[in-house]
Parts: C-alpha cells; structure tokens; sequence
C-alpha cells in the first residue's frame, strides 16, 4: 500500500484550496499514477502559525511502478505546477504532497519511509484511518486508530469538511 498526504492552504490557479486537491489528484492520474482511494477532505488549523489560513488536508492511497525516489520526484514536479515555491519551513503553501508509506519500507532515503513525523500529525492520521483503517506503522508496528488516540491534543481542531 502507497500512502500519500495532501494538503493546501493558498490558493492555485485551480482555485481555492478544496479544488486544488482535488486538481492536483486529477493531475497526478494523468501522470500515471492510480488513485485507489482518497479520503473525505479536512479542514486542519495552520500551524505553526494559527493566524495563517487553515488547511485543507486528506490521504490517498495509489499504486505506482515507480520506486520511491521517483514518486518523490513527481510528486514535486505537481507541487511545483500549482505554484508551490520552497521558502520558509511551514510556510503557507498552494499544495503539498508528501509521501507517507511506500508498502511498509524503512528506508533512510531519500526519501525517508514512513515519513519521519507521520505518527504526530493528526491532520495526516484522521484521513489516513478514512482510506487505510488497517494501517499500521511500519517501524512502531501501532495501529492508525492507536497513533490517533496517543497524540497529546487528540484530533482537537480537526473537521470533516461535507462533500
């Protein structure tokens, strides 16, 4: 199972944050990636900065013949055709694809699997339970339903945005 992240908090020249996921997955399609399942869309406060715009954030889980590396790679490239330029840490962004788990590898990278913060990020657990309930760590061996019930603010600030 290939697990990635969406999220987005500026918009793109596909709109507003809700309609550049969904473009971006669209996008991804075309390139060659299968879109197996993708999760309801959340809205997720900024962080580490609260004032800026919330999130829109999901998981999908595709299938790919293409290794880990060059997932990374083309993943960056949709960043980047939807006006993502990297500055700051954290910063503001029209859309941001990490990969979470590539078929349970641990690799040092790059790119490095599971994605390092993945069990701390309640905006990437609540809609990676949604697509891949089963899910477990590939290092800690925890449940998906176990990383969201041990995470200190629990899902506080997390919404399902209505389809």
């Amino acid at each position: 199972m290939i697990l990635i992240a969406l999220g987005a908090n500026l918009p793109s020249h596909a709109g507003a944050p809700r309609a550049t996921l969904s473009a971006a997955l669209e996008d991804l399609k075309v390139r060659g990636i299968e879109i197996i399942a993708v999760s309801p869309f959340y809205a997720t406060p900024a962080w580490p900065d609260p004032g800026d715009p919330a999130y829109v954030n999901a998981v999908a889980r595709i299938a790919t013949d293409r290794t880990p590396d060059a997932l990374m790679t083309l993943l960056h490239e949709v960043e980047t055709s939807f006006g993502r330029k990297r500055s700051t840490t954290n910063a503001p962004r029209p859309l941001d694809l990490d990969l979470i788990d590539y078929a349970g590898r641990v690799e040092e990278g790059p790119p490095l699997l599971p994605h390092p913060r993945l069990d701390s990020r309640a905006f990437v657990l609540v809609p990676l339970a949604d697509v891949a309930p089963d899910w477990r760590h590939p290092v800690s061996g925890k449940t998906v339903a176990a990383l969201i019930a041990a995470l200190p603010e629990g899902t506080a600030g997390i919404t399902r945005l209505a389809d």
